[in-house]
């Protein structure tokens, strides 16, 4: 098996840890970044809904950032919602504080029942700006 080349955020090598998972990859020219949700440092549910969103942003960003990209190099997203039916729109508005200028990236949401206490949460891929 060949050694990942796996990007970790400044502080959070103990959360990634526990739960045994790698924050993003890069590979082949672009980084595949792991689901972010709008975990406190700490590891807990930010627990209002618009501060939730943003903090997985913010999450989302430093990840990024740590592999040498922005949210302008992202070219994949796939967001998960709880409840999508009742939470989208509230969800969706406070993504666009994030989302930057056309061109925008394409995007799947997903409407799901269960997120280990989270409402939402966020997976991209970007394209090295480097590669």
């Amino acid at each position: 098996m060949t050694n990942r080349d796996v990007v970790f955020p400044p502080g959070r090598q103990a959360l990634y840890e526990k739960n045994r998972y790698s924050p993003a990859v890069r590979a082949n020219g672009f980084l595949f970044v792991s689901g972010q949700v709008g975990s406190r440092d700490d590891g807990s549910p930010e627990p209002d809904l618009d501060d939730q969103v943003r903090r997985a942003f913010e999450n989302l960003n430093a990840v990024l950032a740590a592999a040498g990209c922005r949210f302008e190099d992202v070219v994949d997203v796939t967001v998960f919602i709880v409840d999508p039916q009742s939470t989208f729109e509230r969800v969706w508005a406070v993504a666009q504080e994030y989302w930057g200028q056309a061109p925008y990236p394409n995007v799947t949401a997903v409407g799901v029942t269960w997120l280990y206490g989270f409402e939402f949460e966020i997976k991209v891929i970007a394209r090295l700006p480097h590669a």
